[in-house]
């Protein structure tokens, strides 16, 4: 017998997508941008979109036509450099960065202005914080019912609140573009949403999708790949709904705060303007809730794919995986994005890479001549843009300022493109004789 999901499963799934989606980066960054791009806002929200909602989005879609999961989608790059792959997206959306984010921000926009900034009460924070993550990870054949149904509606409905407050009541002062944004609106735009995480968090989450959806008795794989589809284009409608509203409140709040200000301050001063206290207690469990989902997802996700790995049991991991993310997160927001720029500038394009050609595999005589060699370049171009953005750009070479679309943190692209085209010529001529290293 096949099952189908009914309808209200189907927008259960769809929310539960946009929850996951929605956490810490996807709050904070979207008003960062508007506050610095000022009168280049929509160009700016433009190249984000792209990065943060387009990308995402592609993602789920491939990673549901190959069944689920990320190993499968890196096959054309053999196992081992798959499994390596994975390894490194699932440590930068869990652990290391995404999770212990969830935690900062959620901290620094609720907590911090009634305890004030220290680390006593982050501590403390981050203790009961990831006692309840532990304790929702555990089951995770329940999402569905506990985020899908509970959690995720009442997440959208605040966001949507907080959407129609920036849009019907602007704090007023459009803020004057920085000086990146005047210059290039549009890559900074694209590269800023990296930092939301959404592509790696998209290679991650598809099989947390597919196992929501399989926990309701769906086993054909072709109605498995399209309630996927479906539910990474609702998310995608809800995130950008959510951005383009978060834009216009940074863009708009140059009289509230200092234009270096993070996404936290400015959420916090508008809502303080405009909703008063209330707004305040509103916002810090907004943000909480937000953070709450997300890292849930991740631990989920993170749990799932190491347990394959390791001598260790889904449950034993959930508690390895929460205490560390806990520990991590006590390091602070600013030093958190600080550390993790440098690493997702240097890890996404091979990702984007992947995702992009992974659309293209039914044109190639062998899917690997084309794939492996993009990402590999995709790589050592997206290392030169990530030692760019960090603290040690001094070590890096002159010639390496010099390559094309460096100034905008793109170094990348053209080198991946020429090489697709040659590679591409390569397997026309070569022909089928050639096994994939996937077999």
């Amino acid at each position: 017998m096949t099952y189908h999901l009914k309808s209200r499963d189907i927008i259960a799934l769809g929310f539960m997508t946009f929850a996951l989606f929605v956490g810490a980066g996807n709050i904070i960054f979207p008003p960062m941008v508007g506050l610095q791009a000022g009168e280049h806002v929509w160009t700016a929200a433009l190249g984000f979109l792209v990065t943060a909602v387009g990308l995402p989005v592609l993602t789920i879609v491939a990673i549901a036509r190959v069944g689920g999961g990320i190993d499968s989608l890196s096959s054309p790059i053999g196992r081992r450099a798959g499994i390596l792959l994975a390894t490194v997206c699932y440590l930068a959306v869990g652990p290391l960065f995404a999770t212990p984010r969830t935690t900062t921000v959620s901290f620094e926009v609720g907590i911090a202005p009634l305890t004030g900034m220290g680390d006593m009460p982050l501590f403390i924070y981050s203790l009961v914080y990831f006692a309840l993550v532990i304790g929702i990870s555990l089951y995770p054949g329940k999402l569905l019912d506990t985020v899908g149904h509970v959690l995720a509606p009442v997440k959208i409905i605040a966001l949507l609140i907080l959407a129609a407050g920036a849009v019907l009541w602007p704090a007023g002062g459009l803020s004057t573009a920085t000086e990146a944004y005047q210059n290039a609106a549009f890559s900074n735009g694209f590269v800023n949403g990296y930092l939301t995480m959404d592509t790696l968090a998209s290679l991650v989450f598809g099989i947390v999708i597919v196992n929501a959806a399989r926990s309701r008795g769906v086993t054909e794989s072709r109605l498995l790949t399209r309630y996927t589809i479906w539910a990474g284009l609702i998310a995608g409608i809800g995130l950008t709904v959510i951005y383009l509203a978060l834009f216009h409140l940074g863009s708009d709040s140059a009289n509230l705060v200092d234009q270096k200000a993070n996404g936290a301050a400015i959420l916090h001063a508008y809502v303080a303007h405009t909703f008063g206290g209330a707004g305040s207690f509103f916002l810090a469990a907004l943000i909480f809730l937000a953070c709450l989902v997300t890292a849930v997802g991740l631990t989920c996700a993170c749990a799932e794919f190491f347990s394959q790995y390791l001598p260790l049991s889904y449950r034993s991991l959930v508690f390895i995986l929460g205490l560390f993310s806990m520990v991590v997160s006590n390091l602070g927001l600013s030093h958190l994005i600080q550390i993790s720029i440098p690493v997702l500038t240097a890890i996404y394009p091979p990702c984007i890479a992947l995702v992009v050609l992974s659309f293209t595999r039914p044109w190639w005589n062998n899917s690997t001549r084309v794939i492996a060699p993009a990402m590999l370049i995709s790589l050592l171009f997206g290392i030169i843009d990530g030692i760019k953005a960090s603290a040690i750009s001094d070590m890096l070479p002159g010639w390496a300022a010099k390559l094309p679309l460096a100034d905008q943190g793109l170094a990348w692209l053209l080198p991946t493109v020429a090489m697709v085209v040659i590679t591409a010529i390569w397997d026309k001529a070569a022909g089928r004789q050639i096994t994939s290293a996937a077999h």
